[in-house]
């Protein structure tokens, strides 16, 4: 998108708010770790988290599969988090 094409409003919007879009539809999935049994830094994955746009937890799955279905059975739509 062509950056003098932005309206006005959109330019100034504060990170806040930015944090904000699409938080009441999105559900951000992505693997939950525990520590693993080589050292305290490594992480083995114990299931798949579901979190609101804020960084709140709201579900924890077996698979990412259920983890999506689950999100959609909310009336949320899913997307990979890193």
């Amino acid at each position: 998108m062509n950056a003098d094409r932005i309206p006005n409003h959109l330019r100034q919007i504060t990170p806040q708010a930015f944090a904000l879009l699409g938080a009441p539809t999105l559900a951000y999935v992505r693997p939950i770790g525990t520590p693993g049994e080589a050292g305290a830094d490594e992480t083995a994955a114990s299931g798949w988290g579901i979190f609101a746009a804020n960084g709140q937890q709201i579900g924890l799955t077996e698979s990412r599969d259920l983890a999506f279905a689950v999100a959609r059975q909310h009336d949320l739509e899913p997307v990979d988090a890193n």
